[in-house]
């Protein structure tokens, strides 16, 4: 079975594929946002530990909840950085016209 680490660098792999090979800008925004959710993907699978328990009141082995937490500020921080550059994008094209 495939384990969220390799599936998120066969993600990340996607989408720089797209990234090379697009010369549309805004499939090229897209390919970023593919390669940003193989990275989240990537991390949130490094901090996963199997048959562990959320660290309020352990009694055995516990998740790091460090990389959750990060990967959901990356989340955010994607969403304003696609939604700039999508904005900037059909400015130049209206500039074009």
């Amino acid at each position: 079975m495939i384990n969220a680490e390799t599936a998120g660098i066969v993600i990340m792999l996607i989408g720089l594929y797209g990234l090379i090979t697009k010369r549309n800008l805004i499939k090229q925004v897209l390919a970023i946002n593919v390669i940003s959710t193989g990275l989240v993907l990537f991390f949130v699978g490094t901090g996963y530990v199997e048959n562990a328990e959320v660290p309020i009141l352990p009694q055995q082995a516990v998740v790091d909840p460090l990389p959750a937490t990060l990967m959901l500020t990356t989340l955010v921080v994607d969403v304003a950085i696609t939604s700039l550059a999508l904005a900037l994008i059909l400015r130049m094209r209206r500039e074009e016209r």
